[in-house]
């Protein structure tokens, strides 16, 4: 079976693709890894003939008690003042946040969040989020690798408390460990 089958037969079963411009907003400084442009590679490739039968929608912002369902809220609120009015400001030795980065962190958490309540709604049969800043090394309250949100621990902890959902795998396929996602669900076995 070739692309165009697989992904005739995911358009059939309802898979939908969740992005926002506002992600390309994130800037984390010239000649950084996590820029916009390989963003940009997946929207390229989700914008070709083989892929435009897929539904598409925008990434809301998420919404604070979502992301407080893994982050404490002074945490979210430090990540919301951090955010520079221009220019860039450096979290740690890789996470730096530009003005747009703190809209694109709510719009990549709700991307997430949506994905849970369209398949978990029977809307979709399963969903990708195209979005950034990442998530998975993003700690309870201390960003870190290019991530501010825990993006799939937001995502599976709204699967919980919103749709009942007693267990919740997280397939992260990153060749670096995420670290962040780890320690968040550490306690739940």
């Amino acid at each position: 079976m070739g692309v165009r089958e697989i992904v005739n037969q995911n358009a059939k079963n309802g898979t939908l693709v969740i992005s926002h411009p506002a992600c390309l907003a994130h800037d984390m400084g010239e000649g950084h890894p996590e820029r916009p442009d390989r963003l940009r590679a997946i929207e390229r490739v989700l914008e070709s003939e083989a892929f435009q039968m897929l539904a598409r929608d925008a990434a809301p912002r998420a919404d604070l008690a979502a992301i407080a369902r893994v982050h404490p809220q002074d945490y979210i609120e430090a990540i919301r003042a951090a955010a520079p009015k221009e220019g860039l400001i450096a979290l740690d030795a890789d996470t730096s946040m530009s003005a747009g980065s703190f809209e694109a962190a709510l719009r990549a958490a709700g991307g997430a969040v949506f994905a849970v309540d369209e398949v978990m709604g029977g809307k979709v049969r399963n969903a990708f989020v195209s979005t950034r800043p990442p998530g998975h090394h993003a700690e309870i309250a201390t960003p870190m690798g290019f991530c501010f949100f825990n993006n799939a621990a937001i995502a599976a902890r709204h699967a919980q408390a919103a749709h009942g959902a007693e267990h919740v795998a997280i397939m992260d396929f990153d060749v670096h460990h995420g670290n962040g996602t780890q320690h968040i669900f550490w306690d739940d076995a």
